[in-house]
């Protein structure tokens, strides 16, 4: 598992995993095993049952209605989309960044002094 949540409004623990890969079935198998770990050793009396989230790379649709057909546990599987920052924003903070740094260590040595 690698996030752990508590979502207020719905009063239970939300397991999210996170797979840089396709989905595959035996991911939901895993996924189970923490709900029910969760639930037994994690939640307290007053709280709702525990509900998973795995995000993938991408996922087949025929493979997931499948894979969730005959699952008790609330889980969702869904796709993640990564979109990286243009390399000119980039630049521009990291200059950003250093001339920040370059300002502080001079505040530093002129105090110092």
């Amino acid at each position: 598992m690698d996030l752990i949540f508590f979502h207020r409004e719905l009063q239970c623990l939300v397991a999210i995993e996170l797979k840089i890969d396709d989905f595959k079935p035996e991911y939901l198998g895993k996924m189970q095993f923490y709900l029910e770990a969760l639930d037994r050793d994690v939640k307290k009396p007053h709280e709702n049952p525990s509900v998973g989230i795995i995000l993938c790379k991408s996922k087949d649709e025929d493979v997931v209605e499948y894979a969730l057909s005959r699952n008790m546990s609330p889980t969702m599987i869904s796709e993640y989309r990564t979109k990286l920052i243009s390399k000119e924003i980039l630049q521009k903070k990291l200059e950003e960044l250093t001339e920040m740094v370059d300002e502080d260590k001079g505040a530093v040595k002129k105090w110092s002094d």
